[in-house]
């Protein structure tokens, strides 16, 4: 899933953007409110990362922005300023989460993966269908119990596709939710990973169908 990381400190933007790839997310870093702002007009995030003492535009600013033009997506605000009135001003401008400065990084990463579980109506860590199951703390695929071997791309667009099973999701928009400004994955790129996916999940119970000119579709095997 593809992450907006909006911090100007650039010590603790490179280690939470470190962090995050390490865990499996596509990063982008924004180091300015208006940068963060052109980001998010400009590509679609699973959640966001920001943080309030930005440079040239406030992340409060720019959070109430982006709930105005519509955007849901779920934000964590990361942050040192903590009364009890910064944290409510916050969460009333529209964030989902907040934590304070400092932190531990496997807290982050917790509450990342909570925020996105949520946003995606999944209580459980668990993704189960008939005798496959995906534990999305450990990002591991298996069936009957048996783990299947994946790459690290193949689990990023197996996740992707659980997080809209019994939707479409688009090629393009999987190319975009795998790739960071620093790097580029293309169609064929994705048409080779659906390919290999299809493979590994012969026989678990859930199989990819493709609906050409729309994308793909997760679903139970009938």
């Amino acid at each position: 899933m593809k992450i907006l990381l909006v911090e100007d400190d650039p010590t603790l933007g490179e280690a939470v953007m470190l962090a995050v790839r390490q865990a499996g997310f596509a990063v982008d870093w924004s180091r300015d409110g208006v940068q963060a702002e052109t980001a998010l007009k400009t590509y679609a995030y699973d959640a966001m990362l920001l943080d309030l003492g930005l440079p040239r535009r406030e992340g409060l600013e720019v959070l109430r922005n982006a709930r105005k033009r519509g955007a849901t997506l779920p934000v964590m605000v990361l942050t040192a300023r903590d009364t009890v009135e910064d944290r409510v001003r916050g969460l009333d401008a529209g964030a989902d989460d907040y934590l304070l400065k400092p932190f531990a990084l496997d807290e982050l990463l917790a509450r990342l993966r909570a925020l996105l579980r949520r946003a995606h109506g999944v209580a459980d860590t668990q993704i189960r269908m008939g005798r496959f199951c995906f534990d999305s703390v450990k990002r591991q695929a298996s069936v009957d119990e048996t783990p299947l071997v994946l790459s690290a791309r193949e689990v990023e667009v197996l996740e992707i596709l659980l997080s809209h099973a019994g939707r479409v999701t688009a090629k393009e928009a999987i190319a975009d939710r795998l790739t960071g400004w620093d790097d580029g994955v293309g169609d064929n790129a994705v048409e080779v990973y659906i390919h290999r996916l299809r493979r590994k999940l012969e026989g678990s119970g859930v199989a990819i169908r493709t609906l050409r000119g729309l994308g793909y579709l997760l679903e139970a095997e009938r």
